[in-house]
């Protein structure tokens, strides 16, 4: 940019923050209780959970990630949002209304309230420990944005802005994110609509050689990938720490059913926009041309003004609107799950502590986004999901063998951890390459299997 359009950048990204500072402070005198701040009092309608929905699921890696995946390997990088559009509707078909009336505050409290204390706990540190990395991610994915917008890596605005994000979640919590998450998602898709308009109808190129390489399977992408990240990545979805959270919000059973459903046809057309903007960059900038930028910044670089702001700020949407809502979810979990206190001074200064430490492992890392959310996602799947779902499903109907029911959780989570951290030491001791790379499905596999022999029979 430049120095004119950089003030000018500039300008409107501090009343963009101020807004959001706004909307918490206001909301700050509604703040009565823990529900308010944790969970926006449990009042929210079907549009409103629909949208922050929608608007915490497309983050970084449902942006930037997806289109660097789609110039890699083609169109079968829709899947990774195919397959969260079907966890959301899998959840509303299955079990969105159950979860609600069981009238929990977050995912682990859940836990607690079918198993019992010993799973909430350890459900509790396997979402705080992951999601301080997934936290960072975003903001690594953040800091790229800054650098690309301003021309120059600005550790100054990076550190400001991740400041406001964590002031306006400290101040309003959960009601001051759901309301931002509407802003930022109507952004989002007034960007990503322009840029893929301007593309293919201004722009043109060579549409041919996309229109005959739609393809749902190629060499770069298996049977084995689609099967992988139908549970994996799905799985999140359908049972995440995040997309729960905005169960716990809806007014009522009902609207958390529409409202998962209606948010799962929204991801789908969203992923039929984003992957055509990665199609056309694949099929119309060599790799030389587009050097060491990703796929959706250097279309963003390329296109006029008068889309490229949009797509900035649709882009900075959709970080923060992820950002914020992994931050208070998780530090709600700490202070309820954890500490097992109900303190609104707590969460915020849980917020804090997290919102820091993410910045600081954002500031020292890489901007990988989608092999940071992959690593979280693949610990966090295999050891709850199964598991958690068998327990859901049970509620009131059949009892669990509670002893059991926990070495599920921890067996698979086992795995997932060997599987994401450990692979050069089971490469060491001869483990099957074929074992390594598949371990996170084992893991489910086995979290699966003992889960389900965790249940007692009426017989007993």
């Amino acid at each position: 940019m430049s120095a004119s359009a950089n003030i000018i950048f500039l300008i409107a990204l501090g009343i963009y923050l101020i807004v959001f500072v706004g909307i918490s402070i206001y909301d700050m005198k509604k703040v009565k209780t823990f529900t308010d701040y944790a969970v926006a009092g449990k009042k929210q309608n079907s549009f409103a959970v629909t949208m922050t929905l929608l608007a915490t699921v497309i983050g970084a890696s449902l942006t930037i990630g997806i289109t660097d995946t789609v110039y890699t390997i083609g169109f079968p990088g829709i899947w990774w949002i195919v397959f969260g559009a079907v966890g959301l509707m899998l959840q509303s078909l299955l079990i969105s209304e159950k979860v609600r009336n069981i009238g929990a505050d977050t995912l682990p409290d859940m836990a607690g309230k079918i198993v019992g204390p010993v799973a909430e706990i350890i459900i509790s540190l396997i979402i705080v420990i992951s999601w301080v990395g997934v936290i960072a991610g975003q903001l690594v994915a953040m800091n790229s944005l800054i650098t690309f917008a301003t021309g120059k890596s600005d550790k100054v605005i990076f550190i400001i802005i991740a400041a406001i994000v964590i002031m306006y979640t400290i101040f309003g919590g959960q009601l001051s994110v759901v309301k931002t998450d509407k802003i930022q998602f109507f952004i989002i898709i007034i960007g990503v609509i322009l840029c893929c308009g301007y593309l293919y109808l201004i722009k043109g190129g060579d549409t041919e050689s996309i229109k005959s390489n739609i393809e749902l399977l190629n060499d770069n992408y298996k049977p084995i990938n689609l099967f992988t990240q139908l549970f994996v990545i799905g799985g999140v979805y359908f049972l995440g720490p995040d997309i729960i959270s905005r169960n716990f919000i809806s007014k009522d059973s009902k609207t958390a059913k529409k409202s998962a459903l209606f948010a799962g046809f929204g991801l789908i057309a969203f992923a039929l926009i984003i992957t055509f903007i990665g199609m056309w960059v694949k099929f119309n900038i060599s790799s030389k041309e587009l050097g060491e930028s990703g796929a959706l910044m250097y279309v963003v670089a390329h296109v006029p003004k008068i889309i490229s702001i949009p797509m900035i700020f649709g882009l900075l949407s959709a970080i923060l609107s992820s950002t914020d809502t992994c931050i208070i979810n998780a530090s709600s979990i700490f202070v309820k799950d954890i500490l097992k206190k109900d303190s609104i001074k707590l969460i915020r200064l849980t917020v804090a502590v997290i919102g820091v430490l993410a910045a600081m492992l954002a500031l020292l890392g890489r901007g990988d986004i989608m092999a940071l959310l992959t690593g979280a996602y693949s610990v966090y799947t295999p050891g709850v999901i199964f598991p958690l779902l068998i327990a859901i499903l049970c509620y009131k109907k059949y009892d669990l063998r509670k002893k059991v029911w926990i070495t599920a959780v921890i067996l698979g989570g086992v795995c997932g951890i060997l599987s994401t951290y450990f692979g050069t030491v089971l490469e060491r001791i001869n483990v099957p390459a074929a074992v390594i790379s598949n371990l996170s499905l084992i893991g489910m596999a086995i979290s699966l299997l003992i889960s389900l022999l965790s249940v007692k029979t009426k017989e007993g």
